[in-house]
């Protein structure tokens, strides 16, 4: 006899509960090997409005899946592949929009504008602000329990398998339509950032300009690895003291947060008017 095996996601997955009050995973005795299949969510309406498009539930349960939950659960399918998926659809759209709508860009500033619309934290935002997309990430007790609903790397990876489960689902003029519905405000955004689009670029130009030499970075770690906190020290050329220094949750982070403050401090330098005596 089969039978069906309820879990509360308030047990199971706090972080999933707009997914209806319950997921139900196939408990029935399998061959060695089978994998239970979750079946498919209820209640996702408003992720699939925000979406502008429909995705079959199983689909969008697969998109949704975590590789802690997938893992928790006898090794359910994760979302890593349509995230690889749903990367390269996102790039290719960003990339032939930028590319149409910036005629006079060359190649190096369309990378950079590209770059920052399809970050980490350009998508993490995304995924707050028109998806609202936390609640619905299927996730292992221990990653929600940490808050991994809102982390941004993981938001960052789940709009990005919701992308692929579109295009899978509806094909490129699908995936096109959902990158366009998701991503265009922070591509026209982008065009207007000057500076911000590459801090660490901008800071080395300045910096040369300016006749300072070239930055380096020191960095500091400090934490427990599972959460570790990094400092970034900025100077210039063969000075050793140190211009700026800011902190981020990655090494990359906190470079480029240390290259805006120092940034600042030498625009604001070079726009200083001499003092009258």
């Amino acid at each position: 006899m089969s039978q069906q095996e309820q879990m509360s996601p308030q047990e199971h997955n706090d972080s999933a509960g707009r997914l209806d009050s319950t997921i139900s995973i196939d408990s029935a005795e399998q061959p060695h090997g089978s994998i239970k299949q979750p079946k498919a969510p209820s209640g996702p309406d408003e992720l699939l409005e925000a979406l502008g498009c429909t995705v079959s539930p199983e689909l969008l349960v697969h998109a949704l899946t975590h590789r802690s939950f997938a893992n928790e659960h006898h090794g359910l399918p994760n979302n890593e592949r349509l995230e690889f998926l749903g990367d390269a659809v996102l790039e290719l759209v960003s990339t032939e929009t930028l590319f149409k709508t910036h005629p006079d860009m060359n190649e190096g500033q369309l990378a950079k504008m590209r770059a920052k619309a399809v970050s980490e934290e350009a998508l993490s935002a995304i995924a707050r602000t028109k998806l609202k997309l936390g609640p619905y990430i299927l996730l292992g007790v221990g990653e929600s329990t940490s808050g991994g609903a809102d982390k941004s790397s993981i938001l960052c990876d789940t709009v990005e398998a919701l992308i692929g489960a579109v295009f899978v689902e509806h094909g490129i003029e699908g995936g096109r339509k959902v990158v366009h519905r998701l991503v265009d405000d922070t591509l026209a955004e982008v065009a207007t950032e000057g500076p911000a689009l590459d801090w660490k670029t901008s800071l080395t130009v300045k910096a040369h300009h300016m006749d300072l030499g070239e930055p380096h970075y020191r960095m500091k770690v400090s934490g427990p690895e599972f959460q570790q906190t990094f400092t970034a020290e900025v100077m210039l050329g063969d000075s050793t003291e140190i211009l700026a220094q800011a902190t981020g949750s990655s090494k990359r982070k906190a470079q480029l947060a240390a290259a805006e403050v120092a940034w600042k401090l030498l625009d604001a330098k070079k726009h200083e008017q001499p003092s009258l005596s």
